[in-house]
C-alpha cells in the first residue's frame, strides 16, 4: 500500500469538483460547484484568494493510494496565525480503511506547524459521524456547536487543535498534583486561596462565607440535599501545598454545583477539572460550575468535554460576565480519567509502558479489572483497559515482583524507578498502599 500526497494540478479539476459536490451536498447548503471552482482556481493562482478577507494563502492537496486518487485536502492560512481545514474529503470508495483520513489530518498538522500556525481548526456536520469521530480520535477539541448553520436542520460542530505552548507549559508537565477530599489540616491554606483569588470575580467572599463553606462540609455525612451539604476537594502537590480547591453541592434533580472552583496555577486547575467529576459520580448525574475563565481555562474546559450553557453578565460581580459550564456523567459511557506526563503517555501509546503505578486514594481503590480508563496528558489522550490490579504495601515490595522497565521505560535501573515514585508519593502517601494497573491493548 502506497499513500502519496501531492499538490493539486489543473488535471484534477473534475475530480475535485465531483468529490466536493458529492461529499458536501448532504450536509451543507449552497452552490458546491461554485465553491469548488473558487478554491481550486485560488490554489492554481498561487494560493491567493482575492475575495477572502482573512485568507493569506490557500493550498489544495490530492492524496493517492497506489496511484489512484483517494481524496483531497484544502488548507487556508489565516492572518491570525491559524489554519483552516476546508475541506478534507476521502472518496467514498476509500473511506474507513487504509488510514487515509488520519494521513490527511497529519498532513494538515505538519503544514500548519511548518507555517508557524498556533492553531488548526475546522467545522464538521453533526450528522457526518465518521468525520467527526476521525477528528476527535486525532485529539481535536470540540469547541461548540451551531444549529441550522450551513443548512437548515443540520447542526455544525466546531473543532480545533492548538500547537503553541501556553504559559507555564513546562512547569505544568513537571507538577504532580493529587485531587483529594479536604483534610482539616489544610483549612488555613484553603481559606487563604479563596480570599486571595475569588473576590475579583465574586462579591461577598469574606471570612464568614468561608466558614459557612466549611460548615457545609461538616454536614457531608448527612447526604441531605436540603441541608446544602458540601464536598470539598483540594488540588495538592507532593509537598502538601494546596494549589486549588472546589466545593461541590448536590442539588435536587441530581445536578451538582461546583462553587467555589479556583486554582493558583494551570496544573491545579487542570487536575480539578478532570478529576472531580469522577469523584462525584455517585452523587448525581451531572456537574456544573459558575466561573470566569481565561482563554487557557476555556481550552481546558473544552478539552475535558465540558460545554458552556450560558453567560450571565453582572451575576456575581458588577462588570463581570460569569459563565456556566456543565458536564454530564453519562453513566453508561462514563470513563474515569488518569492524568499522566506526556512522555509516559507516549510510552503507553507505543506499548513500552504497560504498568501504571498509583497509591491507594479512594478513586484508585474503586478501579475494577476490565474497566476502561482515559489516560491523558496536557494535549493528548488514549484509552486503555485495566487487565489486572495488583496491590503491594510498599514501592520496594512492588519492585520485587514487577518489571521496572514496564513502569518507567526511561529509567536506568530499579533504584531510579523507586526514587521517581517516592518523589511523586512521599512516605505518608505510600502507606495508603501501592496499586499496579496492568494495562491491556488499546480499547475500541
Amino acid at each position: 500500500m502506497l499513500l502519496r500526497i501531492r499538490s493539486a494540478t489543473f488535471e484534477d479539476k473534475d475530480f475535485v469538483i465531483n468529490l466536493m459536490v458529492e461529499a458536501l451536498s448532504p450536509f451543507y447548503g449552497g452552490d458546491h460547484y461554485a465553491h469548488a471552482m473558487r478554491i481550486f482556481n485560488a490554489h492554481n493562482s498561487g494560493g491567493i484568494d482575492k475575495i477572502g478577507f482573512f485568507s493569506l494563502k490557500q493550498e489544495m492537496f490530492i492524496v493517492e493510494l497506489n496511484g489512484n486518487k483517494a481524496g483531497l485536502l484544502h488548507l487556508v492560512l489565516k492572518r491570525q496565525k491559524t489554519c483552516k481545514i476546508s475541506p478534507l474529503i476521502v472518496h467514498k470508495d476509500f473511506r474507513g480503511k487504509n488510514g487515509i483520513g488520519n494521513f490527511l489530518i497529519k498532513t494538515a498538522e505538519q503544514y500548519a506547524q511548518k507555517n508557524n500556525c498556533r492553531q488548526l481548526y475546522c467545522t464538521v456536520a453533526e450528522k457526518n459521524r465518521k468525520a467527526l469521530g476521525l477528528f476527535l480520535k486525532n485529539n481535536f477539541i470540540l469547541a461548540g456547536k451551531s444549529e441550522n448553520h450551513y443548512k437548515d436542520g443540520h447542526t455544525e460542530y466546531m473543532l480545533y487543535k492548538s500547537f503553541e505552548h501556553i504559559s507555564g507549559d513546562d512547569e505544568f508537565d513537571f507538577d504532580h498534583i493529587s485531587v483529594l477530599p479536604l483534610d482539616d489540616k489544610n483549612k488555613e491554606q484553603v481559606k487563604r486561596i479563596l480570599l486571595e483569588e475569588l473576590p475579583n470575580d465574586f462579591i461577598g467572599i469574606n471570612d464568614e462565607w468561608v466558614e459557612k463553606l466549611f460548615d457545609g462540609h461538616n454536614r457531608r455525612d448527612s447526604k441531605d440535599i436540603d441541608s446544602k451539604y458540601k464536598l470539598i476537594f483540594t488540588a495538592t502537590d507532593s509537598y502538601g501545598k494546596v494549589l486549588g480547591v472546589t466545593g461541590a453541592t448536590p442539588k435536587k434533580g441530581e445536578p451538582i454545583k461546583l462553587m467555589p472552583f479556583v486554582a493558583k496555577d494551570s496544573s491545579a486547575f487542570f487536575a480539578l477539572l478532570f478529576d472531580v467529576p469522577g469523584l462525584l459520580r455517585e452523587y448525581g448525574r451531572k456537574v456544573y460550575v459558575h466561573i470566569v475563565p481565561d482563554a487557557e481555562q476555556v481550552r481546558f474546559l473544552e478539552q475535558a468535554g465540558w460545554q458552556m450553557d450560558g453567560v450571565m453578565p453582572d451575576a456575581y460581580q458588577v462588570g463581570i460576565a460569569t459563565q456556566q459550564w456543565s458536564k454530564e456523567f453519562e453513566r453508561d459511557r462514563f470513563m474515569r480519567i488518569i492524568r499522566l506526563k506526556k512522555n509516559f503517555l507516549e510510552f503507553i501509546k507505543r506499548g513500552k509502558k504497560t504498568l501504571e503505578v498509583r497509591v491507594g486514594y479512594d478513586n484508585i481503590k474503586t478501579i475494577k479489572s476490565g474497566e476502561s480508563i482515559v489516560f491523558m496528558s496536557r494535549d493528548e489522550r488514549l484509552v486503555r483497559t485495566v487487565k489486572e490490579i495488583r496491590i503491594y504495601k510498599t514501592f520496594s515490595e512492588m519492585l520485587n515482583h514487577e518489571n521496572y522497565k514496564l513502569i518507567a521505560p526511561n529509567s536506568n535501573n530499579r533504584e531510579e524507578t523507586e526514587k521517581l515514585l517516592s518523589d511523586i508519593y512521599p512516605p505518608h502517601k505510600e502507606r495508603l498502599g501501592v496499586y499496579v494497573l496492568d494495562l491491556s491493548e488499546e480499547f475500541g
